[in-house]
Formats: structure tokens, sequence, C-alpha cells
């Protein structure tokens, strides 16, 4: 063990009455530390948290990439593109294509007794990957969705319904309930009435999916459009890694441009990105990642500053120490590393203490989701938290680093000690 570590480790092990000026310092020293770690602990577990999980909702329910007929760009209904089985294994033999999903789009009005809502209906198959729509549902069960006739023959009426899965806010304004007979109504040439009965109620405290999707079968939306055969509005995409998002549009691109991008009837298909259909949401995401850094900067600060007179005041009660160490022929550079050895013990009980308190915070939350908020505002009832390992080991090496290097200029306040008057101080 080097002599300066050692000095250091005598220093920070006492515990008689020649402390009593700098325990305090040491202390506030250490707290600094520790609440600026453990403030960016929490602020990094809310980002990311908060982050994932809008993202995983607009791509859950809009998928990573949308396969269709580039004339339906900006219009809720679109154009057809026919997505046969070879169409579909083209698009699942993409590099980072994981789920390959049909989907048709059609616009319609929910009609009861006392009230009516005009809706948009998604329509979707039975290769449908449903996992999120799973984890949305707050009243009923999922059904069986179809991409032929799900009534076997049987004309649709009361006594024999499609199935619809609502929102829980068009549940609330229709005063609908799981079980609960609905009629739609279509306008195309001729008004057509559907009878529906309510399989499942969801929540995505989504105001743009809760105030105007509803999810039916695909043959049901597909006929609405007149559409016949494999005809549907498109192909959801999801992939492997989000992060390779735009590498995989870039590759169906690719395939498409090889391929004519044409489908078997002469439709030109276009790819278009979650990060191009909801623009506002992932842009409103990406302003998070300033708060954040202006939160660790300020962190930073905090436990550089409470470190920097926190030794201030050290160096100072050692100011005999230092004369006399001088005197036997300690260099400046050697007394210098002794208090940065001793800060680094300071800081490394102040990580500690952050680790436990910001880790704490986080798993209490992920527990008990004690802290609420409004999912009006936030999209979310309970403020979402991600430990991330790797980012809080990031963050210590960081603090530590950063609060040893801002104390090397303080440091050289023992270059201006001078052993004879030292000797003398008291």
């Amino acid at each position: 063990m080097k002599v300066e570590r050692f000095i250091a480790r005598r220093i920070d092990g006492q515990s008689d009455d020649r402390k009593k000026v700098s325990r305090p310092a040491i202390r506030i020293a250490t707290a600094g530390v520790a609440i600026g770690l453990a403030v960016m602990i929490v602020t990094v577990a809310v980002v990311l948290g908060f982050k994932h999980t809008i993202r995983d909702k607009v791509s859950g329910f809009g998928s990573h990439i949308q396969v269709m007929n580039v004339r339906s760009i900006g219009s809720p209904v679109g154009q057809p593109v026919e997505m046969n089985d070879s169409l579909m294994q083209q698009l699942k033999a993409i590099p980072g294509v994981r789920h390959v999903e049909r989907y048709a789009m059609t616009q319609g009005i929910l009609k009861t007794d006392d009230d009516f809502l005009g809706v948009m209906f998604k329509g979707i198959g039975p290769e449908y990957d449903t996992s999120f729509l799973s984890d949305c549902i707050v009243e009923g069960q999922l059904p069986a969705f179809h991409d032929t006739n799900p009534l076997q023959g049987e004309a649709n009426s009361a006594a024999h319904p499609y199935q619809l899965v609502i929102s829980k806010t068009m549940a609330q304004k229709l005063k609908l309930k799981v079980g609960d007979i609905i009629y739609a109504y279509f306008i195309g040439e001729h008004v057509t009435r559907l009878a529906f009965s309510v399989s499942a109620v969801y929540q995505t405290n989504m105001k743009r999916f809760d105030d105007l999707f509803c999810i039916a079968d695909l043959f049901v939306t597909a006929r609405r459009n007149g559409w016949k055969g494999r005809l549907c509005s498109g192909a959801e995409v999801i992939v492997d890694h989000f992060d390779q998002l735009e590498q995989t549009d870039r590759n169906i691109t690719d395939v498409f441009l090889h391929k004519g991008r044409l489908d078997s009837q002469g439709n030109t298909l276009t790819s278009v990105t979650i990060h191009q259909l909801y623009p506002n949401v992932f842009q409103w995401l990406d302003l998070l990642d300033i708060n954040v850094w202006i939160i660790l900067a300020l962190m930073v600060a905090l436990a550089g500053f409470t470190m920097i007179s926190g030794l201030l005041i050290i160096i100072l009660e050692r100011t005999q120490m230092i004369g006399v160490l001088k005197a036997l022929g300690a260099r400046n550079a050697t007394i210098r590393r002794i208090f940065l050895w001793f800060a680094v013990f300071i800081i490394g009980r102040g990580l500690l203490w952050g680790n436990i308190i910001g880790i704490g915070i986080v798993l209490l939350q992920k527990a008990t989701g004690i802290v609420s908020l409004d999912p009006q505002t936030y999209y979310v009832s309970e403020a979402p938290m991600e430990l991330n390992m790797p980012l809080i080991l990031l963050l210590n090496v960081a603090t530590l680093l950063i609060s040893v290097l801002v104390l090397v200029g303080p440091s050289y306040l023992v270059s201006r000690i001078h052993p004879a008057r030292s000797m003398r101080y008291e």
C-alpha cells in the first residue's frame, strides 16, 4: 500500500477530538455526494421508464413500421394493397423484421339509444400480435380475430353480432359495458348497419388512441371498404430491436426498390416508421434528454462544491500535520495525493449511500407505484421507472472522477503552507 493511501486511511479512521472541526464538513460532503447521485439515479430511471413506456404504447398500437399504398399517406382510410402470402413472406425475410401482420382501417359511427360517436375501426386478423392489447384490457377478454366471415354463414344481427373491442373512454361516453350490443353505421354508396357485441374494454391512457380507435375483425373492416380477397390497408411490421428501426426501414425500402415496389395489383408500396407517423410524440420524448443533462450537471456541481468546501476545511485543520510532513521531507505532490485519497474515501461513502437511496426509491416506486400521475397529461397513471445497471455504474464512475478532478485545484493549497509557520499554528 502506498504511503499516501496509508496516511489517508489513518486520517479517515481517526475518531478523537482532532476531527471536531472537520467532522461536520465531512458529513456535509458525504451527504452532498449521496444526494447528488441519488437524484441522478432517480432522474435517469424516470426518464428511461417514461420514454420506453410511451414508446411501447405508441408502437404497440401502431407497430414499428407500416407498409401501405403510397396513396394512403395522409388519408384516414387510404387505398388498399394486396397483402398476399408471397408479399408477407418477403417482408418476414427482411433482416431486422420479427413479425408482420395485416390491418384494415375504416370509419364508422357507434350509436346507442341515447348517443352516438364517430370512431375509427381497425380490423386485425388471426396473425396479429395481441400482446400489447392484452396488457391494456381493463374489462372483458380479447376475442379471436378473423380474416374471413366469423359468423359462418349466419346473417349479422343482434342475435349474431360481430365482436368489438372499445376503449374505456368510448364505454364511458356511450354508457357501455362488456356484453352489450351496439350498432355501427358505415357510410358509403349506401348506409350499412352492423351489430356488434362489446367483448372487451381497453385503456392506453393515450387520448389519441382511446378517443378514436376500436378493434374489430379484419374481414368486417375490409368489407366495409368494398375490399375483397387479401386487400387491406397494409401491413404492420414489428422489428427485432427498436434501436435498429431506421436500418430495418431502409432494408424494407431496398427490397421494394429491387422488386419495383408494387403489389400483385400494381399498387405502389411505401413504408412509414412510427417516428414519421407520430413525430410530435417522439420529439417531445427527445426533449426529456435535455432535462436529464441539466439535472446531471447540477447534481455533479453540487457534489463537487460540497467536496471542495470539505477538502479546504480538512486541509486547514491539518495544517500542523502538513508542516510536520514537509519538515520530514515530504513533497507537495505527496501531501496533495494524501488529501485526494482522503477525498476518495469520503466520495466512496457518499456513492454507497447514494446508490442505496437512489436504487431504493426506484425499487419502491416499481413495487408500490406510490408516485401517481395524471394520465390525461402524462399518458401514464404512475411514474414509470426503469433500472439500467450499466448506466448507474457509469454515473458512479463519472461522479467519482469528476469530483476528484475538481479537487485537484484546491489541493494546491498545501503548497502555500510553510513548515516553520505551521508548527506554531493553533
